[in-house]
């Protein structure tokens, strides 16, 4: 596997397209089961999670290729229900392939997912929707058994709101007799995106980025043509990296918008952020000021995907800028790494209080997270001397050639092979 050798100090200038959102296109891809017909989704990054679900739709049967920036996926064939331990591994979001699967099949035989190591994230809300909606389920050890009953649509309250339960309920929800009302449902804006996926489909689905949808059983037969919005997470992350390596940046394709907590948070910070339609510009000459106060909520608050790479800004700011985290437990994995930099960050349960220093150092640091590698390739920008990030498999699963993107915008980074330690032959 490989590394990303980074030498920091340079600041970033240029333009940055903004890709299709990871969130969005990977529940896009499951609820191509439900239809079967011939999907054409257009702006679909090329990431190792992408991957990860497109072997999932060929392992049940469904004939997908990729041209460009475009996935095709032929569903008119599904000829298994089971996803097996191998796949479900890859991927923490591989259990929404439940809902379509249920849906399309009657029943799923799927395994408890993988993905990054953020923390206890059930899927009991997930079971529990399924159970009310009239699927019997039965765990053995790993393996999760569904079996569709006699499925009606229900009034489902969840007790958090769940991205992926919402998900995986309004999927489930097409096969199902009657009305289905999603009560405290996720508003993130990747649910608008993959209502109007179903409702291009045929489904009955509304309320989108409210708290309550409504999802109305029946076929779900056309042949469908769709756009993925673009990822707000990356065009933060992107930010994030101007904000600390200092320059001007423009990002174009983008929603400002879904990310319009980030983009106030560096503001405060001192960053001069103007947006205008889809394309965002931040221009940072001196050095951040501490933010006020970053706590994570579900959407419209501050994005837990987009607390690490704040946080990677703000260690070189000004005074001292305090996180809390409210989503998951373990976002916080990646300090040590930013504390071999110089960083001076305390943890205390779910707070992180970060006092700014004025220069970070180059350092050999291990990815631990998704997001947490993108703040160690945002930290490296900014700091002195070349630093080295490992494991770097867990920042391809959600950002498309980062190293190119990157040093396109005047960012000393390259990704190297890492060299196989010499066999010892005595």
């Amino acid at each position: 596997m490989g590394l990303l050798k980074i030498r920091g100090g340079r600041p970033l200038e240029g333009t940055v397209e903004i890709n299709g959102a990871k969130n969005s296109v990977l529940p896009i891809l499951a609820a191509t089961l439900i239809n079967g017909g011939v999907n054409v989704l257009h702006n679909c990054p090329d990431l190792r999670d992408v991957a990860s679900a497109i072997q999932i739709l060929e392992h049940l049967g469904c004939r997908v290729s990729r041209e460009g920036k475009t996935v095709i996926v032929d569903s008119s064939v599904v000829d298994r229900c089971d996803v097996p331990d191998r796949l479900m591994r890859e991927m923490r979001s591989s259990v929404i392939f439940l809902g379509p699967i249920i849906a399309r099949c009657g029943e799923a035989l799927l395994h408890t997912p993988g993905g990054c190591e953020l923390g206890p994230r059930p899927i009991d809300l997930h079971l529990d929707a399924l159970t009310r909606l009239g699927v019997s389920i039965r765990r053995e050890g790993g393996a999760i058994r569904c079996k569709a009953g006699d499925m009606r649509g229900r009034d489902i309250l969840l007790a958090f709101p769940s991205v992926g339960a919402t998900e995986n309920i309004m999927l489930a929800a097409t096969a199902c007799r009657g009305v289905t009302r999603i009560i405290n449902a996720a508003r993130e804006p990747e649910i608008e995106d993959l209502q109007q996926f179903l409702r291009k489909t045929g489904a009955a689905c509304r309320g989108a980025g409210e708290s309550e949808i409504t999802v109305t059983g029946g076929p779900t037969a056309f042949d469908t043509e769709h756009r993925i919005m673009p990822d707000r997470i990356e065009a933060a992350t992107y930010l994030c990296a101007a904000a600390a390596a200092g320059g001007d940046l423009t990002l174009r394709n983008c929603q400002p918008a879904h990310f319009g907590t980030v983009i106030e948070k560096l503001s405060d910070g001192g960053a001069e952020i103007t947006a205008r339609g889809r394309t965002v510009r931040i221009r940072v000459r001196e050095r951040l000021r501490a933010m006020p106060l970053v706590r994570t909520m579900p959407y419209p608050g501050f994005p837990t995907d987009g607390q690490s790479q704040l946080m990677a800004a703000a260690c070189t700011a000004a005074g001292t800028t305090v996180f809390q985290e409210s989503i998951f437990e373990n976002r916080y994995r990646h300090v040590g790494e930013l504390e071999r930099m110089g960083a001076r960050i305390r943890v205390s349960g779910r707070i992180a209080v970060v006092d700014g220093v004025e220069r970070l150092h180059g350092a050999q640091m291990q990815a631990t997270d998704l997001r947490g590698g993108a703040a160690m390739v945002i930290a490296a920008l900014a700091a002195e001397g070349e630093s080295t990030i490992g494991a770097i498999e867990h920042i391809d699963r959600g950002y498309e050639h980062i190293e190119r993107v990157l040093s396109g915008v005047g960012g000393q980074i390259e990704r190297v092979r890492r060299e196989a330690p010499e066999k010892n032959d005595t």
